[in-house]
């Protein structure tokens, strides 16, 4: 099973049907669901505290027994060979696995401090809405690797 975890929604319609297409194809090889958190407005000098509010939603859709991947600009890089291998991994451990993407401030620390493994998608900086659609790809992609079916590259 994989959930991805997101704060706000995707209002592009454009985006939002690549995406339906991406957790279509995945659904085929695992069963995944996407959980969207209410991302607060920003409100000046307050941004830890809505970090914090939002972190709070994030967490309480966390189970104990989950592995944590938290998309982070400071976290992990790997190739989508060692992407794939960690999602094997993770599956035939029978692991649950939750992506986190954060808003528009970033996650909080306890979030964070609560994944598994943080993971930089890339140097470059994405609109958070964008993320889903490239780390779904990402997933997808990786389900094509472990079972050596062609994919365009």
């Amino acid at each position: 099973m994989i959930k991805i975890i997101a704060v706000g929604k995707i209002k592009d319609p454009n985006l939002t049907k690549l995406i339906d297409d991406y957790l279509k194809k995945i659904s085929s090889y695992q069963k995944i669901c996407v959980i969207e958190i209410k991302d607060e407005p920003l409100i000046k000098n307050l941004d830890d505290k809505i970090k914090n509010i939002e972190g709070l939603r994030i967490l309480n859709q966390i189970n104990e027994n989950d592995y944590v991947i938290c998309l982070d600009l400071k976290g992990k890089n790997l190739s989508s060979e060692q992407f794939a291998n960690k999602i094997e991994e993770l599956t035939n451990q029978s692991k649950h696995i939750v992506f986190v993407i954060g808003g528009s401030i970033g996650l909080a620390d306890d979030v964070i401090k609560r994944a598994n493994l943080n993971l930089k998608i890339s140097d470059f900086t994405f609109l958070h809405n964008m993320v889903r659609l490239i780390i779904l790809e990402q997933i997808y992609r990786s389900y094509k690797i472990i079972r050596n079916e062609t994919y365009h590259k």
